[in-house]
């Protein structure tokens, strides 16, 4: 009987076990070592920087003054302030409209529901381009706001419909009972649809407040002051363009090594998303299968 099973089925080989364990090993290495090459190099003084030619991989003794740098105040502390508030008030306002439009279009009563969700859809087969969305943003009077890092992508279609799709799959006898017992739709949605939908809205925030958190493409387009640039645009300069920030109060002889100071903002960028995930981790898996098969 076992053969007329799928080979997926099947119990796996001591041979099909070490493999896959060597084969995510190596692809676990592949992933850490940069990692920690960036880390410990971001610790490390200026001698140890020059021994090794670069980037470190043996860590010889912790120097912070990298992080106590950036920190002190100058262009990077005003980025990370920066990408802070547009991550912040991005998901909220992202979430708030994408919540609002994915309970209402997945209810069968609401009006117009299939012709607005046709031109959400539109969106995943025709879109308006660069030149066009610049001339919007800039029409409009966002360029050089933080605004232009926020409203132009403030709803994924992606995202919406998930969320979409794990509404329809409440009980609508659960919602029918609220009705009679004569709650709203926003009571509804507040009271009942929200608590029960924890595990998507917790993913699609993590979507939200990570695209926020990476965005550099759109403040290179809108952003024109230095003191408006996040995180990512400082670090884009720094490390491709080869430009050094301004520090406050600081010399450029005083400062820590160059590259200390690159990797400490490479580590800064990236440790806040690192940090968020775990308590996210839960609930990924449920979220994105559930909505994604709904509906």
């Amino acid at each position: 009987m076992s053969g007329t099973r799928p080979a997926w089925e099947e119990k796996p080989t001591p041979v099909g076990l070490a493999g896959k364990g060597a084969a995510l090993t190596v692809m676990a290495l592949v992933v850490l070592i940069p990692l920690w090459s960036v880390l410990v190099t971001s610790l490390s003084s200026r001698k140890t920087i020059n021994d090794a030619g670069g980037m470190v991989m043996v860590p010889k003794g912790i120097d912070a003054s990298a992080y106590v740098t950036i920190f002190s105040g100058g262009i990077v502390t005003r980025a990370l302030w920066v990408s802070t508030l547009v991550t912040v008030a991005g998901t909220l306002v992202s979430l708030t409209l994408t919540v609002l439009a994915a309970y209402g279009l997945s209810r069968p009563g609401s009006v117009g529901h299939r012709t607005l969700l046709f031109f959400f859809l539109l969106t995943f087969l025709i879109y308006p381009g660069l030149v066009p969305s610049y001339l919007v943003v800039t029409g409009v009077g966002l360029k050089d706001s933080l605004w232009a890092l926020i409203l132009p992508s403030a709803i994924s279609v992606f995202n919406l419909v998930v969320v979409r799709g794990f509404f329809q799959g409440l009980p609508n006898e659960l919602l029918d009972s609220a009705r009679i017992d004569g709650a709203g739709e926003f009571r509804i949605l507040w009271r009942i649809v929200l608590p029960l939908s924890r595990p998507v809205v917790a993913v699609v925030g993590l979507f939200y407040a990570v695209g926020y958190w990476n965005v550099w493409f759109s403040a290179l387009l809108y952003i024109d002051s230095n003191d408006k640039f996040p995180i990512q645009r400082i670090l884009q300069s720094m490390i491709l363009q080869g430009q050094s920030p301004s520090f406050s109060g600081q010399s450029v002889g005083s400062l820590p090594p160059t590259q200390a100071i690159k990797m400490a903002v490479v580590v800064v960028t990236v440790a806040p998303i690192v940090l968020i995930y775990p308590f996210i981790q839960r609930h990924f898996v449920k979220g994105v299968i559930v909505g994604a098969i709904k509906g």
